[in-house]
C-alpha cells in the first residue's frame, strides 16, 4: 500500500485496480485466519443457519473457549442467546488435567488469557501486523465477525445481523474479502432488522412508528481516521450514541478487553448504527433517528470505501493527527463532493505547521470553514466535547441535507462497483415472485374475502360445524338424527370448498415454495415475510394496555373467530389456505365422495414439511377457527416421520400464556426460533418449530429433536360468564400440554395464571398425564426483582380466591378444589418457578438485551434439558404415538 496515488488507482472500483491495491502477503491472511479459527472447510459448502441451531452436548453448559476454533462456535451461541459479551474473544487456558496441581485446577480454568500492550509492545506496534495470531493469541473480535460472515450463508448471515441488533451492536454494512479482491455491501444482510421509534411531526401528535432499516430514510454521517489518530473514532461515536450517563459500547474500540489487538481481516469493514428517539426529552440525543457509519483502518489503504461513505453521508468526520502530503492529495480529489466535511485534530501529537498549511489550502476545495476544524488533546473535556460533535450533528439534521436509507447506499455502492449481497439470481426471482403477489394487495379485508376463500365462511362453519360434531360424540345418548344431519351440513361445506380453484395469489405462492431451488424458496419465504408486513398489516397502533382493556370485552363475543386484536396477513395465511384444500379434499376421499385417485392437493403436507425443516414455524391451531385441522396436522405428521426416517423421536416442548407476556421471546432466544413476537401484531393460531438434536447428542439425550409449540394468541385470560370462548380456551390449552412433554407458562404478573390453563391443569391431572412443567414469571416493568424465596414460589402458584371458586364450580369439584401449590404434582421447593429479569438494558428503543436476561434464560434452557435427558419429561415419543395422540385429544 505504498506510494501517493494508490487510492486513487483504487477508486475507480475495477478489478485490476483492487489487485494491485492487495500485496500477496495479505492475501494469504484470510487463510491463515480461517484456519486458525477452524472456518477453512466452510468456504464453498457455507454454514447455514441449522447448523447453529442443533442441540449438543455444549447446549447444556456456559462453556468457555478454550482455541481458537472454539471461538466462532461460542460467538454464535451467546449471540443466539443475546448475551451482551458474545464479543469477547477472551479463552481460558487449556492444559491437560494432569498437568494441573490439584489444589490450582479450580484457579488454572479461570485464569484468562489476554495481550497486554503495556507489558512488552510498544505502542508504534498497535498498528503493526508482523505476525499473525497463534493458537495461543486471542483474536480481534472484529476479524472473528468478519471471518464468520465469509464462512456463512445469506441467511445465517441474516441471523447474525438480527441479533447483533437485539444486542445494540454495531452492524456490519460493508464486508471486507481481501482474498477474493471484492467488498461485499450487506443490504440483504440486515433486511430482517426492524426497529421502532417516536416520530414526532413538526405539528400535531406524535406516535410509535415502525419500519425496516433498510427502507427507512435518515441523515447519515461517518466518522472514517486518516493516517493515525490519538482519539478513537469508535469511543466517540459511542458516547454521540448513548443518552444520558450511560454508555453503551455499540462500537468496539481499543480500551475493552482485546479491543487494541491487531486487526488482520477486518480492516475495510464499514460498520452501521442508528440512533432512535423515544419520546423522552431526557432521552434523546437527536428529535429524529440518525445513522452513523465508522470505517475501520485508515482512508487511504480503504478508498473505495471512503468514497462510499462520502456519497452517502450528510456529513464525514475524519480524525487524524497528520495531514500529510499523501493525504492532502486524497482529499483534493473530492472538491466536487457536496459532502459536508469536519476534522477532529490532535495537533501537539503531529506536525501542528504541516497540518495547519494543508487546512489552509484545503478550506477552499472543500468548502469548509474554521468551524469545521475541531481540537481534541488530552487536556479536553470529554463531555463537552461530545456535546459539540451533537450540536453539529444536530444543526445539520436540522437544516436541508441529505437523507439515505440502507437501499440507497447499496445503489451508490454498486455504482462503485461493490458487490451487494442482494443481486444474486436466485434472491431476485424470489423478490419478483413476492411482488407480483403482494402487488394485488389494497385492502387486507378484500384479499382475504377474495384471493383466500376457503378461509371464508364456508371454512368457519365447517370448523363450528365439526366442534360440534365432536361434542356430540362424548354426549351419553346422542340423538342419530342430530349427527346425521351434522354430518351432512359438514360434508356439504367441503364440498363447496372442494369446488373451488386456488386462486392466482394461492397458486404463484405454491409455485414459489415448490422452486427447485433450496435457495431460491428461502429467499421467497423471507421476501414474502417482509412484503406481506408492509402491504398487510393492521393500521391500528394502540398502545398495549389498550389492547389489554379490549381482550375481556371480545372474550365474551359470541362469534368465537371474532379476532382478538386485528391480525396482519402473514405467510401462514396462505399455507392455512392451502391446508384447508387438504383438508376439504380429505374428508371427501374418508366418506367416499371423492376416489382417491383424483386427488389434487395430497402434495401439500410435504410442501409445507420442507418449510418446516427450514426453520418456518407451522400453524398446528388455526388461527381463524381457533381449531385443530385434524387431516391436515396428521398429514404434516406424517410426512415428517417420512422425512425425519430413523431420527424420529420426539419430546415436545410448549409454551403457554397471555400474549404479551414475553413466551415468543422466551422460545426464541432460548433456541434461536422465528416465533412471531409482539401483543398487537403476532398471529392468534398455536405454531410449532422443529429443533434438531446433533447425532452425538441423540442418544445421551434420549430424542432426535424437539418439537417447540408457541400457544402464540390463543389464551386471553380471561374467564367470562358466557363461557364459550373461554371453554374452548381451556380444551384449546388441555390439548397442546398433553401433547406435550414438557410445558413452559409465561406469566407476567404473580397472580396471573390464566384460567384456561388452570383448567388444563385440573383435566390434565384427573388424566394421569402430567407434562414436566416450569413456571416463568418474567419482569415487563424493567424493576429490580430478585428470585422468589420458597413462600413466594408458592404464592406465585396460587390463583386468587375467586379464580380458585369459579375453577371450581366449572370442574365440579366442589369445596376440595385446591390450588396449584396444592396439586400432588407441584412441589414449590423444586425449581418450578422462575423469575427472569426485565428483558431491556436501559429504555427502549436504544436499550440492549440486559445480560441478567439472557444468563436467566440459558439456566431454563439448561434446566429443560437436563430435565429431558433424566426423563423427566415423562415418555418420549416418536412421531407415530403423536399423531394418534393429536387423533385421541
Amino acid at each position: 500500500m505504498e506510494g501517493d496515488d494508490c487510492g486513487f488507482h483504487y477508486g475507480d472500483g475495477t478489478n485490476e485496480a483492487q489487485d494491485n491495491d492487495f500485496p500477496t502477503v495479505e492475501r494469504s491472511r484470510l487463510q491463515e485466519m480461517l484456519s486458525l479459527l477452524g472456518l477453512e472447510t466452510y468456504q464453498v459448502q457455507k454454514l447455514c443457519l441449522q447448523d447453529s441451531l442443533q442441540i449438543s452436548f455444549d447446549s447444556m453448559k456456559n462453556w468457555a473457549p478454550q482455541v481458537p476454533k472454539d471461538l466462532p462456535w461460542h460467538f454464535l451461541r451467546k449471540l443466539q442467546a443475546l448475551n451482551a459479551e458474545a464479543r469477547n474473544t477472551t479463552m481460558v487456558l487449556d492444559m491437560p488435567p494432569d498437568a494441573r496441581p490439584a489444589e490450582k485446577e479450580n484457579q488454572m480454568e479461570e485464569e484468562m488469557i489476554y495481550w497486554d500492550p503495556a507489558e512488552d509492545i510498544a505502542a508504534d506496534d498497535i498498528y503493526s501486523f508482523s505476525e499473525l495470531p497463534t493458537p495461543d493469541t486471542p483474536v480481534n473480535p472484529l476479524d472473528l465477525l468478519c471471518a464468520l460472515l465469509l464462512s456463512s450463508d445469506s441467511f445465517l448471515q441474516q441471523e447474525i445481523v438480527l441479533k447483533m441488533s437485539l444486542c445494540q451492536f454495531a452492524l456490519p454494512l460493508v464486508l471486507p474479502d481481501s482474498e477474493n479482491h471484492y467488498h461485499t455491501f450487506l443490504l440483504w444482510a440486515l433486511r430482517a432488522v426492524v426497529r421502532t421509534w417516536w416520530s414526532q411531526p413538526p405539528r400535531g401528535l406524535g406516535s410509535l412508528r415502525e419500519d425496516s432499516v433498510v427502507l427507512s430514510r435518515a441523515p447519515t454521517f461517518a466518522f472514517v481516521r486518516m493516517d493515525v489518530s490519538s482519539n478513537s473514532k469508535s469511543q466517540l461515536l459511542n458516547a454521540i450514541l448513548s443518552p444520558g450517563r450511560r454508555q453503551w459500547d455499540c462500537f468496539w474500540h481499543r480500551d475493552l478487553n482485546l479491543g487494541t489487538n491487531p486487526r488482520e481481516i477486518a480492516d475495510g469493514l464499514v460498520e452501521i448504527s442508528w440512533f432512535f428517539p423515544s419520546g423522552r426529552d431526557d432521552l434523546d440525543v437527536f428529535p429524529e433517528p440518525v445513522a452513523f457509519l465508522n470505517l475501520r483502518g485508515d482512508i487511504g489503504s480503504h478508498w473505495l470505501q471512503f468514497k462510499l461513505l462520502t456519497e452517502i453521508s450528510s456529513a464525514v468526520f475524519i480524525l487524524t493527527d497528520n495531514i500529510s502530503k499523501k493525504e492532502y492529495k486524497l482529499l483534493y480529489s473530492m472538491k466536487e463532493s457536496t459532502t459536508k466535511y469536519y476534522f477532529i485534530l490532535s495537533p501537539y501529537r503531529g506536525k501542528r505547521n504541516t497540518n495547519l498549511r494543508f487546512l489552509n489550502k484545503l478550506i477552499p476545495v472543500l468548502k469548509i470553514d474554521h468551524s469545521h476544524v475541531l481540537v481534541k488533546v488530552s487536556s479536553t473535556d470529554s463531555e463537552s466535547f461530545v456535546r459539540r460533535i451533537r450540536g453539529i450533528v444536530g444543526s445539520v439534521v436540522r437544516s436541508p441535507c441529505r437523507r439515505v436509507s440502507v437501499e440507497d447506499m447499496a445503489h451508490a455502492a454498486r455504482k462503485l462497483g461493490l458487490r451487494v449481497d442482494e443481486d444474486c439470481e436466485e434472491c431476485q426471482k424470489a423478490k419478483d415472485r413476492m411482488e407480483r403477489i403482494t402487488r394485488k394487495i389494497k385492502d387486507i379485508d378484500a384479499y382475504r374475502r377474495d384471493e383466500l376463500r376457503l378461509q371464508g365462511d364456508p371454512g368457519r362453519k365447517a370448523a363450528q360445524v365439526e366442534r360440534e360434531f365432536c361434542q356430540l360424540q362424548w354426549a351419553p345418548d346422542p340423538p342419530e338424527k342430530h349427527r346425521a344431519e351434522l354430518r351432512r351440513r359438514f360434508l356439504e361445506l367441503r364440498m363447496q370448498q372442494n369446488g373451488q380453484e386456488p386462486t392466482s395469489g394461492v397458486q404463484e405462492f405454491i409455485a414459489g415454495i415448490s422452486s427447485p431451488s433450496l435457495g431460491e424458496r428461502q429467499y421467497f419465504l423471507r421476501w414474502m415475510e417482509w412484503g406481506l408486513a408492509r402491504v398487510g398489516q393492521p393500521r391500528l397502533r394502540q398502545p398495549p394496555e389498550t389492547l389489554l382493556t379490549l381482550r375481556p370485552k371480545l372474550c365474551g363475543a359470541s362469534d368465537l373467530s371474532e379476532p382478538l386484536w386485528p391480525e396482519p396477513l402473514g405467510v401462514e395465511h396462505f399455507l392455512r389456505e392451502m391446508g384447508q384444500f387438504y383438508e376439504a379434499e380429505s374428508c371427501l376421499v374418508e366418506a367416499g365422495r371423492l376416489p382417491a385417485g383424483q386427488r389434487r392437493f395430497a402434495h401439500f403436507p410435504g410442501l409445507a414439511v420442507e418449510l418446516l425443516l427450514l426453520g418456518l414455524p407451522l400453524e398446528l391451531v388455526d388461527g381463524g377457527t381457533l381449531s385443530i385441522p385434524v387431516r391436515w396436522v396428521t398429514g404434516l405428521l406424517k410426512e415428517l416421520h417420512i422425512r425425519l426416517d430413523r431420527r424420529s423421536r420426539l419430546v415436545v416442548l410448549s409454551a403457554l400464556g397471555v400474549p404479551g407476556t414475553g413466551k415468543s421471546m422466551l422460545l426464541n432466544t432460548m433456541f434461536g426460533l422465528r416465533f412471531a413476537t409482539g401483543r398487537s401484531c403476532s398471529p392468534r393460531g398455536a405454531f410449532m418449530q422443529l429443533i434438531t438434536v446433533a447425532e452425538g447428542f441423540s442418544q445421551d439425550l434420549g430424542c432426535d429433536h424437539i418439537l417447540v409449540i408457541d400457544s402464540g394468541g390463543l389464551i386471553s385470560g380471561a374467564l367470562t360468564s358466557a363461557g364459550d370462548r373461554f371453554e374452548l380456551e381451556a380444551s384449546l390449552a388441555t390439548l397442546l400440554m398433553g401433547l406435550s412433554n414438557v410445558t413452559v407458562v409465561s406469566l407476567a404478573e404473580t397472580r396471573d395464571i390464566p384460567p384456561a390453563i388452570l383448567h388444563a391443569f385440573l383435566r390434565l391431572e384427573k388424566t394421569g398425564h402430567m407434562p414436566n412443567y416450569q413456571f416463568v414469571y418474567q419482569n415487563l416493568h424493567d424493576m429490580p426483582a430478585p428470585s422468589p424465596k420458597p413462600r413466594d414460589r408458592r404464592q406465585l402458584l396460587d390463583p386468587p380466591s375467586d379464580l380458585s371458586r369459579a375453577a371450581a364450580q366449572m370442574e365440579k369439584q366442589g369445596g376440595g378444589f385446591r390450588t396449584l401449590a396444592g396439586l400432588a404434582f407441584c412441589d414449590p421447593e423444586r425449581q418450578h418457578v422462575w423469575h427472569v429479569p426485565g428483558l431491556w438494558h436501559g429504555a427502549p428503543p436504544m436499550a440492549a438485551v440486559s445480560l441478567g436476561y439472557s444468563e436467566a434464560i440459558f439456566e431454563l434452557k439448561r434446566c429443560l434439558l437436563e430435565n429431558i435427558r433424566n426423563g423427566l419429561s415423562n415418555q418420549n415419543k416418536n412421531i407415530q404415538q403423536l399423531i394418534e395422540l393429536v387423533r385421541r385429544l
